[in-house]
């Protein structure tokens, strides 16, 4: 481990990349309970996989952005610690699999020479950041959203506000009001807006707040038409603050940001929300874009020989896979990636291309592709053949026969049903059966391995989600078929219907029956207007005969890229990171995030180091509630209990009561005096605590 150790310019990264080092160490030596250490490593991006002895690292690209060394970067260490396959997911991320837990720590190292992080890529916490792929570039867009989402990127990244939360929590970019970015099924979701404010142009966000999929879908609620852009960190600083004290932390399921909405009722959060902002560092917090924009150029590289003519396959590609810029005399290119896998020898080539020819950079997409941004007008051809040598040339971008699924059972340990083995038979019967689909991409399939749809089944126009089905003394692998969801544009979508479930070896007859119907009966119509036309029950009837049990045959009892028959073997999830604490183990912590909150002050960090402390009593009072099995499910919980339980009945002095101590984080600005003398009673408290317990153990 010295090399890394010396290497690292960021003394906070090295710091951490020691602390996951010294944890996996102290895991190995069994002194720190195995699912409380789940929740480090998640933090740290390190995801526990399907096979065991391995882990899958998710790397963190905020809104998607890669540059050359970064890919070089990337495919250095999947050659050396992984199997050099990369995959896009669907939150512009990029995984790779069968790592070793003890290497996880020089892997890291590795990926920050260029840059990269590793950190709060899977876990409790502000998940990668995303944006429409073509923000900066988007013809329709009213400003670059690039610079803010970054902004929200590193404002988060290690913020104790959101470290430990109940839950994940995801946030989106879109360039336009065409909602690429899928603004209402998140938690926070942001569309850009100008407004003419005393004569001036302003730039502000629509927000949409407290969306979501998995197996209860909620479209987001508006919250804003238009939100000032030097308002967007506070904004969703004072959000994350509620949704950290008052999100269900027990129950795995109902944890999610859309719940807390939906329980508490928008009106009351929001009321909550406007109450936090006196605990806010910042009134204000002006984006600085006028920097970032003015430092944007235009390559404008010399033209090499194209080798040979390129024919029909190129006119066709360029159908589909060459995109319109703002910047005149520029485009962009589509690379559709199948399942959003390729590898490192593809991914090195691209490095060299983008460099020496495009702008040094891609964006990944939420269809698990990549854009090629930046593109010289007479340079396509030039790029169809380079991208042709690498096997990067298959048109169809973002159309029909361009898929998105998950992993499914190929990796993940909730995997229900194979989603890659049906999204590339489905893909087979576009390409083969149904060529003029390749130029719709106003139809989207989407598929998922389980119901927390990850691939995003429950919002497209045709969703798949792995199932299983009982027939007789067996079970086969299924899927539910769903229809009519979309984006519907400006923060405005759709959730599809549950239509009926099939065996998942007809998943190609289903689709095949789909579109022959669509092509009959759909006229002049879009896929939606078609399918509230004929009605659910209508599309029922036509797949009954797929779902009937009577007539499963024995290919049916075997999954998509298998070979034995099907048994359901799902395991443990790790999408929240939800952790059995100990008593011993949540005094440990507090004291940890006390220290932390010590070091704050010392570097007058003032806001820090007042969430820090806050954060310590919290697990301090936590433990001791659970010290006499008292079950807590949320922060604001945890305080209520402990003034009932402990200082109500006198077993814990205090001088107030212990919601009226916690709670002055609300209820002054976090200045020097404040921070000095929040940590002050928190440290006293802390001992109280302490000494409470060690008298209880020793009585």
């Amino acid at each position: 481990m010295q090399s890394f150790r010396t290497e690292l310019e960021n003394p906070i990264v090295e710091r951490d990349i020691l602390e996951l080092e010294r944890k996996i160490a102290l895991f190995k030596e069994g002194k720190i309970d195995e699912e409380k250490f789940r929740s480090l490593r998640l933090a740290r991006g390190v995801y526990g996989q399907r096979q065991p002895g391995v882990q899958m690292i998710r790397i963190k690209l905020p809104y998607g952005r890669v540059t050359a060394p970064q890919l070089r970067r990337i495919s250095k260490v999947s050659e050396e610690y992984s199997t050099g396959r990369l995959h896009i997911t669907t939150r512009q991320d990029i995984q790779i699999h069968y790592v070793s837990l003890d290497r996880t720590p020089q892997l890291w190292a590795e990926l920050e020479k260029d840059d990269v992080t590793l950190r709060e890529a899977c876990g409790n916490t502000v998940r990668n950041v995303t944006a429409s792929e073509l923000a900066g570039i988007d013809p329709k867009e009213p400003f670059d959203v690039t610079p803010y989402a970054d902004a929200t990127f590193r404002y988060f990244l290690r913020n104790p506000i959101c470290q430990e939360m109940g839950r994940k929590f995801k946030m989106a970019f879109s360039s336009s009001e065409e909602d690429t970015g899928l603004s209402y099924l998140h938690d926070l979701g942001f569309i850009p807006k100008i407004k003419e404010i005393n004569g001036k142009q302003v730039r502000g966000f629509k927000v949409l707040l407290g969306g979501g999929l998995g197996s209860q879908p909620r479209h987001a609620d508006l919250v804003y038409d238009f939100l000032e852009t030097d308002q967007l960190i506070p904004y969703i600083e004072a959000v994350l603050r509620i949704f950290d004290r008052h999100g269900e932390r027990a129950r795995r399921n109902k944890a999610r940001m859309k719940f807390l909405v939906k329980d508490l009722g928008l009106e009351a959060f929001l009321e909550l929300v406007e109450q936090e902002k006196k605990a806010l560092p910042f009134a204000s917090y002006p984006i600085d874009a006028a920097s970032y924009e003015g430092a944007q150029s235009l390559p404008n590289p010399e033209k090499p020989e194209l080798k040979s003519e390129l024919g029909l396959d190129y006119e066709l590609w360029k159908l589909t896979n060459v995109l319109p810029q703002k910047q005149e005399g520029y485009v962009a290119i589509g690379v559709r990636v199948p399942l959003g896998d390729f590898y490192i020898s593809q991914a090195r080539a691209l490095a060299d291309l983008i460099e020496k020819y495009a702008n040094n950079e891609l964006r990944f997409t939420l269809r698990q592709n990549f854009l090629i941004r930046d593109v010289r007008e007479d340079l396509v051809p030039f790029f169809y053949q380079e991208l042709k040598k690498i096997g990067l040339s298959e048109r169809g971008y973002n159309s029909l026969g361009d898929i998105t699924a998950c992993p499914g059972t190929d990796t993940c340990n909730l995997g229900i049903a194979s989603s890659t083995g049906i999204a590339t038979e489905l893909e087979k019967v576009i390409f083969n059966e149904y060529p003029q689909y390749l130029k719709n991409q106003d139809l989207v399939i989407k598929i998922s391995g389980c119901m927390n749809a990850c691939g995003q089944h429950n919002m497209a126009h045709i969703g798949f989600q792995g199932m299983s089905m009982r027939v007789g003394k067996t079970v086969i692998p299924a899927l539910q078929v769903l229809l009519g969801g979309g984006n519907l544009g400006d923060g405005n979508g759709r959730f599809a219907d549950k239509v009926t479930k099939i065996p998942s070896k007809r998943g190609p007859q289903a689709l095949r029956l789909l579109l022959d119907d669509f092509e009959a009966n759909g006229e002049d119509l879009d896929f939606l207007s078609y399918y509230d036309q004929q009605g659910q029950m209508y599309f029922y009837e036509l797949l009954k005969e797929l779902a009937d049990p009577a007539k499963v045959t024995e290919e049916d009892r075997v999954d998509w890229g298998r070979n034995e028959n099907y048994e359901v073997a799902v395991g443990v999830g790790e999408c929240a990171g939800v952790v059995i604490d100990l008593v011993a183990t949540l005094l440990l912590e507090a004291k940890e995030k006390l220290d932390l909150g010590q070091e704050a002050l010392e570097n007058g960090r003032w806001s820090d180091s007042i969430y820090h402390h806050y954060a310590g009593l919290i697990n301090a009072a936590k433990a001791i509630l659970l010290s006499e099995d008292i079950s807590t499910n949320s922060y604001a919980n945890i305080i209520f209990l402990f003034d009932e339980h402990f200082v109500s009945s006198g077993k814990v002095t205090l001088d107030s009561s212990f919601a009226e101590k916690v709670y002055e984080i609300n209820q002054h600005e976090p200045t020097p005096e404040f921070a000095k003398a929040y940590a002050k009673q928190a440290l006293e408290i802390y001992q109280a605590l302490k000494s409470y317990r060690e008298e209880e153990v020793n009585a």
